[in-house]
């Protein structure tokens, strides 16, 4: 028998399985008493123990009553976390880490005095009322200019040009041989003497043709202005017209700034309001004036009117065509007293205008969607005509991510005013947010 033992061990593959079965045998002896102690280390999870609804941290919209796999994204569920708030089907809590995770500021509602800022752009224009053109008073060939160029100051009297004019050659000399009838034929003479003064000489020109005797082949073209050239028509050796326009010329000691306002700001601006306005080209310096006309008609185009302001320039700094722009602080007297509350704080879909209101609850924060009517913008902040009550908290600072929160539960929000039922556990609450 000893023998038979000894030579089943000498087997090569009968020892190898003894040694497999004793392996297998040592394992599940080893493995079977681990699983025993890990079971008992996960069965008292309170985490577990409590939780009812587990969902996917990447789609929320996944409810599932035990723990298992996302079937979206395969992902392993979470379990939600239960809130001990009571809050309403359009509120949502939002934990003190959720709050400063998502930089959620808010502030009291107050009444405030409604000052509308508007700013315009525009540019400086010469005073239309001070453009003049200095034209030719006879016909004749241009022998000579005197002012050459663009942008050339010219003063009232001074030589323009220097103009041949047969016409005036006819009209002195029926002046000179009207003088030797200046006795007898006084109406004679004093026609002719009208004549050249329609020709704009001059008393002493008139005077000096008689005391001469000697006919004027040349007629200088005198200013009857003062500025700066802005147009220059003629050149020398061109026939000119009676009425012809040899220059423009613009007074510049005062100028007009023209700002554009769209219609929408029409309403606000009033004739005597004060603006405040900044040249592009001398930057750091602010001057104030005052609004002097204001255009009755709407460009077509553009959808702007223009918004004068009259400037006193006799320093010359200002030139036209610099950019200026101007800045009104228009009183609102319609709304006086009214609620105002900051731009960042309204979500606005087109149709609908919402706020979200925060209520402490158990010393937590719970925020109640809540639609509001909108007054006029006031540069950065809103008037607020209905929906709103003076001493309420809203949230002005991240706004969107409490509505982000609000749509992911499936309460009403910015989007969805009835809130989507589907995404709502029978705890109302997301993953990692109480409500």
């Amino acid at each position: 028998m000893k023998r038979r033992i000894k030579n089943l061990f000498k087997n090569q593959y009968i020892r190898y399985s003894l040694f497999i079965v004793v392996g297998l045998l040592l394992g599940w002896l080893v493995f079977h008493s681990s699983d025993n102690k890990t079971d008992e280390i996960i069965a008292p999870s309170t985490e577990t123990a409590k939780a009812k609804i587990w969902t996917c941290s990447m789609h929320p919209q996944i409810r599932k009553d035990k723990p298992g796999k996302c079937p979206i994204c395969g992902m392993d569920l979470i379990p939600v976390e239960t809130s001990t708030v009571d809050v309403d089907s359009n509120s949502i809590h939002l934990s003190k880490e959720a709050l400063e995770l998502a930089n959620v500021l808010t502030s009291v509602v107050s009444k405030q005095k409604p000052i509308k800022e508007i700013r315009l752009y525009g540019k400086v224009q010469a005073d239309e009322s001070l453009i003049q053109s200095e034209v030719a008073h006879i016909s004749g060939r241009i022998e000579k200019l005197y002012v050459n160029f663009t942008g050339e100051e010219i003063s009232k009297g001074q030589t323009l040009a220097s103009v041949y004019s047969t016409e005036l050659i006819t009209a002195q000399q029926e002046l000179l041989e009207t003088i030797k009838l200046k006795a007898t034929q006084p109406t004679y003479y004093e026609a002719a003497k009208e004549k050249l003064s329609l020709l704009k000489l001059t008393d002493a020109q008139i005077a000096a043709i008689e005391k001469s005797g000697t006919v004027l082949n040349y007629f200088d073209i005198i200013s009857d202005t003062k500025g700066v050239v802005t147009s220059k028509k003629v050149n020398t050796g061109d026939h000119v017209s009676q009425g012809t326009v040899l220059y423009e010329v613009a007074d510049l000691s005062t100028v007009w700034l023209m700002f554009d306002a769209y219609e929408t700001d029409l309403m606000f601006i009033s004739k005597g309001d004060k603006i405040t306005y900044s040249l592009k080209s001398l930057p750091g310096k602010t001057y104030t004036g005052t609004i002097t006309f204001i255009d009755p008609v709407i460009d077509p185009t553009t959808r702007v009117a223009q918004v004068r302001v009259e400037v006193s320039n006799t320093t010359g700094t200002l030139k036209p065509e610099m950019f200026a722009t101007g800045i009104i602080s228009a009183n609102l007297t319609e709304y006086a007293n009214s609620i105002i509350i900051p731009k960042t704080a309204v979500l606005w879909t087109g149709k609908r205008s919402i706020v979200y209101v925060k209520k402490l609850v158990n010393d937590e924060s719970v925020f109640t969607i809540r639609e509001v009517e909108l007054g006029p913008m006031l540069g950065n902040s809103y008037v607020i005509t209905s929906g709103l009550a003076e001493g309420e908290e809203i949230v002005t600072q991240g706004t969107f991510s409490v509505d982000a929160a609000a749509q992911l539960a499936g309460k009403p929000s910015m989007m969805n005013s009835e809130g989507d039922k589907s995404l709502k556990s029978d705890s109302g609450s997301m993953p990692g947010m109480k409500m």
